[in-house]
């Protein structure tokens, strides 16, 4: 979708709408709407709705990058901690080992 052809109540409903579905544990959306929003938000010539489009770009970097940080800590802690936590770790896993690393 080209942005440049929408009028900017429909540009400020789109990010909006990017941002909300980003609550649904979809941090990839508030990454994309960071970064499809963030020329209309920073860079274009002023308009009415620019400053609260603004306001859902940096709340959607922001949470992109705080949820992608919380993703891969606990990727890292269960790929090294899995095989200390016996049957835990393997009940947290859809692939059952055959023995411990």
């Amino acid at each position: 979708m080209d942005l440049s052809k929408q009028t900017n109540e429909r540009k400020l409903y789109l990010c909006k709408c990017y941002f909300f579905a980003g609550f649904a544990l979809l941090p990839f959306m508030w990454a994309v709407n960071a970064v499809w929003f963030a020329q209309q938000a920073f860079i274009v010539p002023e308009f009415q709705e620019q400053k609260q489009i603004r306001r859902y770009v940096i709340l959607s970097a922001v949470g992109a990058i705080v949820s992608f940080l919380l993703y891969f800590s606990w990727i890292i802690t269960f790929q090294h901690y899995r095989a200390s936590w016996g049957e835990f770790g393997d009940d947290l896993s859809f692939v059952y080992p055959a023995g411990e690393a």
